[in-house]
Order: structure tokens, then sequence, then C-alpha cells
């Protein structure tokens, strides 16, 4: 609401009345020519003429006049200016969850205000900088945007950032988000892992548990890269492994009971310093084929069941020989 007051000093019966910025009528002594019912009488008399003006709106701004009929009629001037806050501030930021090193940004809007408000920023106790923009709207009205680039520290986890918005109509209107940040070298667990062979398909028989892949009754056609894929909310990341299966040897003892071979593959996702992105130990053999081992275990053994056979043999001759002469 707002109050009007036309005062005059020493009146000799002339006649007040109050006009609206559009210079129409508004009252007339104690008379109401305009039509509108917002406007009041509050107090008449020779020397003042108070009236007031209820739900105000941004129309009823603007220069009223106080007008004594004189000669020369005499004025005096009253300037109504309305104020209209903005609606609640609304922070948006880009990135949920943050990456210690890593530069974030955050929006903060104040709409539909006048006059135009202002946007401070506070990270924690620190004020920090933010590039404004001014809109102003088909109804007169302003709409601020302030954006915040800023570079994200470990000591910024749990840390409050608030959009200040100051404007002379409201007071303490302000928004915040606290910034949660993964640090460096700290990874939370996969959400998810698979495995993938480059290239070429996986086994159809194979069988993936949790993290680890299963291929039984190997032979060469499974030789290749299998590649670990893992992810989870920082991000993702994979490692290779290369699986190779030998012919059997040759020459081996004959076995007594039959076996099935399977292997296990498992590898482990190493993230270089500072990269969580990288591929660690790409191309690089992880394990030692057992089927080699035992083949070569195989042949020594065969070899030197021989050479005791035909060292016998040779002792033998020679024995019989002395023997005889």
């Amino acid at each position: 609401m707002a109050i009007i007051s036309c005062r005059v000093k020493n009146n000799d019966d002339s006649v007040i009345q109050l006009l609206n910025p559009n210079r129409q009528t508004i009252y007339f002594r104690d008379m109401r020519p305009l039509k509108d019912a917002r406007f009041q009488l509050v107090n008449f008399s020779d020397n003042e003429l108070r009236v007031s003006l209820s739900n105000v709106s941004l129309s009823d701004e603007g220069r009223y006049v106080c007008q004594l009929y004189t000669d020369p009629p005499q004025e005096a001037y009253a300037d109504i200016t309305v104020l209209i806050p903005p609606g609640n501030p609304i922070i948006e930021a880009r990135d949920e969850v943050l990456s210690e090193g890593n530069e974030t940004e955050m929006t903060c809007t104040a709409m539909s205000s006048k006059p135009a408000a202002t946007i401070k920023w506070m990270k924690g106790d620190k004020e920090l900088p933010g590039k404004p923009r001014v809109e102003l709207t088909y109804d007169k009205m302003y709409t601020v945007t302030s954006r915040l680039t800023f570079t994200v520290s470990k000591e910024d986890d749990g840390v409050p950032v608030v959009c200040i918005v100051d404007h002379p109509a409201v007071k303490d209107f302000q928004a915040q988000k606290y910034l949660e940040v993964q640090c460096k070298y700290f990874f939370t667990q996969p959400q998810r892992v698979n495995w993938v062979k480059v290239d070429d398909d996986v086994p159809s028989h194979a069988v993936i548990t949790g993290s680890d892949l299963y291929i039984e009754n190997l032979n060469k056609s499974y030789n290749g890269t299998y590649r670990c894929m893992a992810s989870n909310s920082v991000g993702e990341s994979f490692d290779d492994y290369i699986l190779y299966v030998y012919d059997a040897p040759t020459t081996t003892p004959i076995p007594t009971t039959a076996t099935t071979t399977t292997t296990t593959i498992t590898t482990t996702l190493s993230y270089p310093e500072g990269n969580p992105d990288s591929r660690a130990g790409e191309g690089t053999p992880r394990t030692v084929d057992h089927a080699v081992i035992g083949g070569v275990v195989a042949v020594v053994v065969f070899a030197m069941l021989c050479l005791l056979i035909v060292l016998g043999r040779y002792f033998a001759r020679h024995k019989g020989s002395g023997h005889l002469h």
C-alpha cells in the first residue's frame, strides 16, 4: 500500500486535486472521479488531501501530481517506485561428483525482478568472482544469471558453495550446494565389470564370475587379447591380458588318468599416478602357461631315463669283456 499526501500552508479556499502519472484526476477535493476502487480517501481538509493506494502494481509506478487551483496554479510532485523482488534463486552444478584437480562450473539465476538483482558467490568463507549476465524480459523485468568457474581441491569436499542474491526488496536471499569431491588416489569399487576379446568374440562356453573370466578345454583358437573393462561414478578404465595356448609336447609319458584343463584369467586394473583413465600393462602376458612347464619337465625326465639305460648297457658289456680276458 502507498500513501500519497497533499499538504497546503495557508490555504485560501483553493481547490486541491490529485493526479496520477497519466494526468488523470484521482481526487477532486473529497470526490473520486477515477473509477479505481484501490484509491481511497484517508483524510480531507482545507490543508490536506491524503489518499491510499492498495495492491500496488508495476503499472502504478510514476510521478503523482498534487495541484492547487490558484492563479497561477501551483503543483508539487511525489514519485512512486515499485520494487519487485526476484523469485527464489536457483543454483545448478555442471558436475554432481567432482574430481580433485578438475575444473567445474556452477550457475545461479535470480528471475523477474526490478531493478536487476546482483549475485555474489561464497565458497566456505571465501568470496569467488562470478560472471553475471542481465536479461530484460518482455514484461520489463530483469533476469540475472551468474556463472562461477573454479578448480576443485580435496579440501573442498563437503564445503558449501552459496549464491547470495542482493536486491533492495529482499534480504538474505540465497541458495547453496555442498561439494562432493573424489580424490585422485581414491577410487570407489567398480559398479560394472565386463570381459571382451579384442578383435574377436569371447568363447561361447566362457563364464564370467564377478571379475574373473573362466575358459575350459583350451585350444589354440582361444589365443588372443582379453580385455577387462571396469567403470564407476568417477569414470572407466580397462586392462588387457594376452592368452597363449601351446601344442602339447610330441613325446610325453602315457597318462594314467584323463584330465580337463581350465584356465582362470584375472587381471588387475592399475591407475598410473595422475591419470585414472590410462591403459596400464597393455599387451603384456600376466602368467606362465602351466602346460609349457609340464611339457618341459616330461622331456627332462624322459631324457634322464634314456641316459641311464644307455650307461647300464655300456657298463654291462665292459664287465663281460673283463671276465673273458
